[in-house]
């Protein structure tokens, strides 16, 4: 991995800047993607942005800037590369927005200022690392520096490795506000768009299918003239919890439906209306404690994932001695500490968590009962 440093002017920077909501924001002559396509908007609070111009007019040092080689090139001029901003986004914004004469700080315009003190700011030099390297010596070094200010989430960070026609058309299906997957799927899926939790989610399902790491599903088809085919496994997989599982719960959000589709898709024992009259009978059971956890019970059959409440202590303490600290099947006696309150008739069979069904049991008789 080569890291080079570099000094460039805000003037240089400003060259060429271009900022839309949809298409991202450019500078350097073009070069340099401060905020690509799609990529959540960081907004600087105004005094936080006046602050950075204040900085730049004293001659004072801002902190080191990251940018990343793209490892691409302009296809009329292959001589000239590509950068991406990897931390700096909201400062050199700040200052190209200031010198494009968006807004103004002290009442004054850029363009109000003597012309001294626009050159002052338009030759004040930005301290840049440029890094350029294989995926994984980016992804680590990246990680390593996103240690101050607006962290990257780790999806962000792959973005900025993977960079390419796959990854900017696969930000225009996930990425943005109001995007085609939060509109299908936001009941189903936890986090945040711009933050690219919804992107880091589809592709963790895709890349799982087919054992693989979402780095290397990302590798894998960085170059891929579109997303589309993600696109499509990502509706397969909503289109199926919504055919099996058609009525909306808030315990469905956040929940892996693909790693389910994954391994479930293919069924055709799974009958929507009988799988409804459990969820409701589950729902309505006050010792299922997990309610998130009934879809994939219904899915896999492991109880676990019920967690079925417990017998309080106070309870489990009253058939201790009930039954003269003895063990319910072999008759042992134990420390209370030894042994386990068990339901007598299992919860699958309809037994219910009260002192009633309850038996204590030492470990090895529990253990050889929850394996018949």
């Amino acid at each position: 991995m080569i890291i080079e440093e570099r000094k460039i002017t805000v003037g240089e920077v400003c060259k060429g800047y271009f900022n839309d909501a949809e298409e991202g924001v450019v500078g350097y002559d073009e070069q340099l993607d401060i905020r690509p396509k799609y990529q959540r908007e960081f907004v600087y609070k105004d005094e936080q942005r006046n602050e950075v111009i204040r900085t730049v007019m004293k001659g004072l040092p801002l902190n080191v800037m990251y940018w990343v080689d793209r490892g691409e090139e302009f296809e009329d001029d292959p001589d000239t590369p590509r950068y991406e901003v990897m931390d700096g986004q909201q400062r050199t914004i700040s200052l190209c927005e200031y010198v494009d004469g968006n807004f103004s700080v002290d009442d004054m315009l850029f363009v109000n200022l003597p012309k001294d003190k626009q050159d002052k700011i338009l030759d004040y030099e930005l301290f840049i690392y440029i890094c350029n390297g294989s995926e994984s010596e980016k992804l680590d070094w990246f990680r390593i520096i996103n240690i101050a200010g607006e962290q990257l989430t780790d999806q962000e960070l792959r973005n900025a490795v993977y960079a390419g026609s796959w990854t900017s058309d696969a930000k225009r299906y996930f990425s943005k506000s109001g995007c085609a997957a939060s509109v299908l799927a936001g009941d189903y899926l936890k986090g945040s768009s711009i933050r690219q939790e919804y992107l880091e989610t589809a592709i963790l399902w895709a890349a799982s299918d087919e054992g693989k790491t979402i780095e290397g599903y990302m590798s894998e088809h960085q170059h891929d003239p579109s997303a589309v085919t993600l696109w499509n496994y990502f509706r397969s997989v909503i289109d199926w919890v919504q055919a099996i599982f058609p009525k909306k719960r808030k315990e469905m959000k956040g929940l892996p439906w693909g790693l389910y589709y994954n391994k479930h898709g293919k069924r055709t024992d799974l009958d929507p209306e009988a799988l409804e009259l459990e969820i409701q009978r589950l729902m309505g059971d006050e010792d299922v404690t997990k309610k998130s956890g009934i879809y994939e019970y219904l899915l896999t059959g492991e109880e676990k994932k019920l967690s079925i409440r417990a017998f309080d202590r106070r309870d489990a303490l009253a058939v201790y001695e009930k039954q003269n600290h003895k063990c319910a099947i072999c008759g042992k006696e134990f420390e209370f500490e030894q042994m386990h309150a068990d339901h007598i008739t299992p919860w699958s069979k309809g037994g219910k968590t009260t002192p009633e069904n309850c038996q204590m049991l030492c470990r090895d008789c529990n253990l050889k009962k929850g394996n018949l």
